[in-house]
């Protein structure tokens, strides 16, 4: 069976429709999925594994048969390790159907089906009783129900509900319990991702300076977790103002609450500053006394012991309702609430005298919701968007371009969502400055910006698409000067924002002939690099702590040739690190002082591998000439020679393409050069790319 899906394209902004097979969700969910990663995972497996062992020869010790629930399966894998460590029987409860299929085959390839009953259900619709899918409840339950932020994906309904209904009062629990910790600190560059700064701008008439309306500036943001990888943020863009204290416990061998509640700790600020983030992270125990420990915890924490790589359990950054500032020494009260599936922190100065009745109710009165976005800013710009707007170096590039291209009687145009292009326009000397916003979201939010900076009258926003422009909208005036960042919000890949050059071809007949268009042209650049880490989100893993899985990796292998392996994903290369093996090169080039083409563009040809090293894959970007010296980068920022060190800009997704030899994992002899072949079809603005290591 056929379905048409409906999609806007992002880079030429019309929709589509597209007729996918009926198994096309199914092979995105598998392609995009974290399997690989936690299969790759050897600290998470062999801890599972020694803690199954443990729960295992307890429960036996009590002269009882072990039966183990698994909830989640996934792959088997642990469910398999209970089998092999002893246990009489195991029920598998894994909901996503295609998984559970892959489940049953990988138990039989290893020769556990006597052992093991995959259930293609989920957990809350599982029965028990002689007729049920369980014949009798479990006394030893096994999960990994856990995401960075431990109970994003429901484990507290989950282990709520199986507690309940599916195992035995005082069952064994692996894990045994779980650990949430907390460190407060204050970090500009993270901050920046909350909020909005003033922006700074030398005009003829003196500086000027942009403030965000109060209403942002107020706003407690987005509730949903920031999570990173935060080993790969640098000691000098934070700095701890408290110890790393225990946020709470959830203690799995016991009914588990999922009801919503807080937790308060006492902290004492160990250094002087303004309190902004609460970092956190978990640890689990996998056995009551906590001799087997899994932990996140990054590398200023444990500074001895190997950090273990992993992308499907990172580190949380949460944001303070606001900044506070703190003393060292002061007592403070943190507040963590959560509910179901998310936390959320709030931070108090303690009362001198407070009795244990005022100290409940002041806890009370602060857990009572999540935060929400109420300046919908937090809406309209995703946290590297904030990152980016608040880039005082970018900001200048930006201002040094505008400043060679206006004239006093200059009618600009500005084509980008929730841009501060069309300010630094105006500040900047411009006759007349429009800006088209193509979402209610957009448009409230730059009114408001506007309104704060009395510009409401000085700016007109104009709510259309860019191809139901009309002269009335311009009040009949002829653009001069046309810019964009560009930026829009549906990019995913960095060519998505060639949504310009299609918006700017769309505009053609509202622009004076002498038209000046910042940026004049943009570029695609290519580069081959080994990657520390990141490759093995995408690498099979054949046989996982001595069991088979390469049912598993097959069916990564066919969803990926479905469709995703021959197109590049987006990853934030600031938190990957990887070495270039080549130069980087531009490939493609687009003239946005001309209309798109109808035609093709297409290259061909090899770059040289100057490094010995793995090519893992090729990473891509877009850099914006804005004017003929002053070009902005979306990839590359530097290059360190002589061990191939990248530092990409870290507000910007870069496009990775991974090798099939990662795919496939082949052991290539050391290839010499790489051979590419692009084409970016002017109909669809797709790149088709291809490569292949000589």
């Amino acid at each position: 069976m056929k379905t048409f899906c409906g999609r806007a394209n992002p880079t030429t902004g019309s929709m589509e429709w597209l007729e996918e097979g009926e198994d096309y969700d199914y092979h995105q969910e598998i392609a995009r999925s974290r399997y690989a990663d936690m299969l790759h995972d050897k600290d998470r497996n062999v801890k599972y594994y020694q803690g199954i062992r443990a729960a295992v020869s307890r429960v036996k010790e009590r002269g009882e048969k072990a039966i183990v629930l698994d909830i989640g399966t996934g792959t088997g894998l642990l469910s398999m390790m209970a089998a092999s460590a002893g246990a009489d029987f195991c029920y598998a409860i894994e909901v996503f159907k295609p998984m559970a299929n892959a489940a049953v085959k990988i138990v039989e390839k290893n020769g556990f089906s006597d052992k093991i009953k995959v259930i293609n259900k989920h957990s809350t619709e599982v029965t028990v009783g002689p007729d049920g899918d369980m014949q009798c409840r479990a006394n030893i339950l096994v999960t990994e129900l856990f995401d960075t932020e431990l109970i994003g994906e429901g484990a507290l309904p989950t282990y709520e509900h199986a507690h309940k209904y599916l195992v035995q009062e005082g069952c064994e629990a692996v894990p045994h319990r779980a650990t949430v910790y907390v460190q407060l600190v204050e970090s500009r560059r993270m901050w920046s991702w909350k909020k909005l700064f003033p922006v700074h701008v030398e005009a003829e008439d003196g500086e000027k300076i942009l403030v965000p309306p109060s209403e942002m500036e107020n706003c407690p943001g987005l509730p949903s977790v920031c999570d990173i990888q935060l080993n790969q943020m640098p000691s000098g863009d934070f700095s701890t103002l408290s110890d790393v204290v225990k946020m709470f416990s959830v203690d799995f061998s016991r009914p588990v609450q999922s009801a919503s509640t807080c937790y308060r700790v006492q902290l004492e600020p160990v250094k002087s500053g303004k309190a902004q983030i609460v970092l956190s992270w978990w640890d689990i125990d996998m056995d009551p006394s906590g001799m087997i420990n899994c932990s996140m915890a990054p590398y200023w924490v444990k500074p001895t012991s190997a950090l273990q790589w992993r992308d499907h359990w990172m580190q949380c950054v949460y944001f303070l309702p606001r900044e506070e500032p703190v003393l060292q020494g002061e007592k403070l009260h943190l507040t963590a609430c959560r509910d179901e599936y998310s936390v959320w922190y709030n931070l108090q100065k303690a009362r001198e005298g407070e009795s244990r009745a005022d100290e409940e109710q002041h806890k009370a009165d602060v857990c009572v919701q999540s935060p929400v976005c109420r300046c919908r800013a937090h809406l309209l710009w995703n946290r590297p968007r904030f990152g980016e707007l608040n880039d005082q170096s970018r900001t200048r590039q930006y201002i040094r371009s505008l400043r060679k291209v206006l004239k006093t009687d200059s009618i600009c145009l500005c084509i980008s969502d929730g841009s501060l292009l069309p300010v630094l326009a105006h500040y900047l000397g411009a006759k007349q400055v429009f800006t088209l916003e193509n979402s209610g979201v957009s448009c409230s939010v730059m009114e408001k910006f506007f309104k704060a900076n009395n510009l409401e009258d000085k700016i007109k926003i104009i709510e259309v698409r860019p191809e139901l422009l009309k002269p009335s909208h311009l009040e009949d005036k002829k653009i001069s000067v046309l810019v964009g960042e560009p930026f829009f919000t549906t990019s995913l890949l960095p060519w998505h924002n060639l949504y310009f050059w299609y918006a700017r071809t769309a505009v053609s007949s509202h622009l004076a002939s002498s038209v000046t268009v910042l940026p004049q042209s943009a570029s695609l650049h290519m580069m081959i690099v080994e990657f520390q880490d990141l490759w093995r989100i995408r690498s099979p893993c054949g046989i996982c702590e001595g069991f088979d899985v390469r049912t598993m990796d097959d069916m990564i292998k066919d969803s990926l040739n479905f469709r995703e392996s021959k197109e590049a994903e987006p990853h934030p290369l600031w938190e990957y690190p990887c070495k270039s093996l080549s130069e980087p090169q531009e490939v493609l080039t687009f003239d946005f002082t001309k209309t798109v083409p109808e035609h093709c563009l297409s290259t061909e040809g090899s770059v040289k591998l100057l490094r010995k090293g793995k090519s893992h894959g090729a990473v891509l970007w877009m850099e914006y000439h804005l004017t003929a010296d002053i070009s902005v980068s979306t990839g590359l920022m530097k290059l360190s020679n002589e061990k191939g060190n990248c530092e990409w800009n870290p507000h910007c997704k870069q496009a990775v393409y991974f090798f099939s030899s990662v795919i496939e994992s082949e052991i290539l002899s050391d290839p010499t050069a790489v051979e590419y072949a692009m084409n970016f079809d002017t109909k669809t603005g797709e790149i088709a790319m291809d490569f292949k290591l000589l």
